[in-house]
């Protein structure tokens, strides 16, 4: 169970997910992307803390070198290791690497 209000990175990646559904498969509109995408910048008012990459990227860094991953995986494992926080990810090769550097993980499936 989540207690107090759950980190966020990667705005870009939710960002980059709205243009898929947008441009490639176009199952969802533009002005219905725009509501979505202010409702999570919305949400960081109350619900999610929006967190810097920056705060993150020299450990994702290191991370990404060590274990063969992209840095965007490493940075919610940097961001998690560095909070003692479990991460919980849809991505089996993020968890299994979360997991060998001792992070708490779940693999949740894919929508």
């Amino acid at each position: 169970m989540l207690r107090g209000r759950p980190y966020i990175l990667g705005l870009e990646e939710v960002a980059n997910a709205l243009w898929k559904r947008v441009v490639l498969l176009r199952d969802v509109g533009r002005g219905k992307a725009v509501v979505l995408l202010n409702d999570l910048l919305g949400m960081g008012r109350g619900v999610l803390r929006i967190e810097p990459q920056e705060w993150y990227i020299h450990h994702a860094f290191e991370i990404a070198v060590r274990k063969g991953i992209t840095i965007y995986d490493a940075l919610f494992i940097a961001q998690a290791l560095s909070k003692g926080a479990a991460l919980v990810t849809s991505d089996e090769e993020q968890y299994r690497k979360a997991l060998e550097l001792g992070l708490p993980a779940g693999l949740e499936a894919r929508v």
